[in-house]
């Protein structure tokens, strides 16, 4: 079978939707090596290089309007190519597909990861918002079937862009499978002399933005005098002015910020992390939570929403707008060692949920139901 993706965010995006384009076009092309793979880019000078897709078909506009109008080429020109290349299925890894995808002829798959764009429209620029909707809408309704990435998900597409449930499957994301190893003492060693780490820490990972809510722990922190340093990682946007100018005004010294830190660091610092805390007011599954978990790391994160589908029972919740629950939850771990244990012990068994080659099965079981 020939089998095409969108693979822009897998070559342009390092957070969350990056990861689950490369972990999935790279899981697929390893537990189903029979099938060709073409990955469609909108440009050939891309960021993140990765040697495992140059065994697969890149492909790229060439023309002098698809170089310069790559956005036009990627969701209203590329119906042509795919029927070219001989397409059987097309799985667009990021809410959309092709307004021109050919039917009958090319059968589509379509993940779609959250709908927080139309539950909470006030975190969006107006333009932004609509061309999203747009976008989703067109393919939740034109795709043959639906990913959706968590129980939560499912139902928003429902409510929000009237798809009927037996059109939606869902299949949980999963991690890199480098999270679920232990990384040895040398490893350990190199990373805290390289980001000049100290004895313990609190970890925070995920865009620094409203949403994901980086100052509530700051405040827990300061409200609390909780004295242990918190490590961030994440990209960076207008809020962290917002983070930073309180951290002055408490004059607040354990804070640090970690940038530009490649993937393959990431479990060590997971590791050797005592609790990992993510506040999130909402997400469509939360990565970060199951890097976490199956990182053998206690996880603070939120009531309500999908935090408990993908935290499972192990994980303490808090509500992401109350510091002193937030605040008290973090020092009732740090201060019990037993519960420490057993939160590594039971959320990396609830990780094991979630392997890669489990979620790699559940997807190819939906493209078979694409193309029936």
């Amino acid at each position: 079978m020939r089998i095409g993706f969108d693979a822009k965010r897998a070559f342009f995006n390092f957070s969350g939707l990056g990861n689950y384009s490369r972990n999935t076009i790279r899981s697929m092309g390893t537990r189903f090596p029979e099938h060709e793979y073409f990955l469609y880019i909108p440009k050939n000078k891309y960021r993140i290089q990765n040697g495992e897709f140059e065994k697969h078909t890149l492909v790229y506009p060439k023309s002098f309007a698809g170089r310069n109008f790559s956005w036009l080429w990627r969701s209203y020109w590329l119906g042509r190519k795919l029927r070219e290349d001989g397409i059987e299925l097309y799985h667009g890894l990021s809410n959309e597909i092709p307004f021109d995808m050919p039917r009958p002829g090319v059968r589509s798959v379509v993940t779609i990861h959250d709908l927080i764009f139309m539950r909470y429209p006030q975190w969006y620029n107006p333009i932004d918002r609509g061309i999203y909707i747009r976008k989703a809408s067109h393919a939740a309704h034109k795709a043959d079937r639906i990913i959706a990435i968590s129980g939560q998900t499912s139902s928003d597409i429902q409510e929000f862009i009237g798809v009927p449930p037996e059109k939606i499957q869902v299949v949980y994301q999963g991690c890199n499978p480098s999270f679920y190893s232990r990384v040895d003492a040398p490893e350990k060693s190199r990373l805290k002399e390289k980001y000049t780490l100290p004895g313990d820490y609190l970890l925070y990972v995920g865009t620094i933005e409203p949403r994901k809510n980086l100052l509530k722990i700051i405040q827990a922190l300061e409200m609390d005098s909780l004295d242990i340093p918190l490590i961030v990682i994440g990209r960076a946007t207008p809020y962290l002015e917002k983070v930073r100018q309180f951290i002055r005004e408490h004059s607040i010294r354990n804070i640090f910020f970690l940038r530009d830190v490649p993937n393959e660091d990431l479990p060590g610092l997971y590791q050797m992390a005592k609790i990992f805390i993510y506040p999130s007011r909402f997400e469509g599954f939360g990565i970060p939570i199951l890097e976490a978990l199956s990182s053998r790391t206690p996880v603070i994160t939120s009531k309500g929403g999908c935090f408990a589908e993908t935290g499972g029972k192990s994980t303490a919740y808090v509500d992401p707008d109350s510091a002193e629950e937030l605040a008290a939850t973090i020092r009732k771990i740090l201060d019990d060692s037993q519960l420490q244990d057993s939160m590594k012990k039971y959320g990396f068994e609830h990780a094991l949920q979630f392997t890669e080659d489990r979620i790699t099965d559940n997807i190819m079981q939906v493209y078979r139901k694409a193309l029936q």
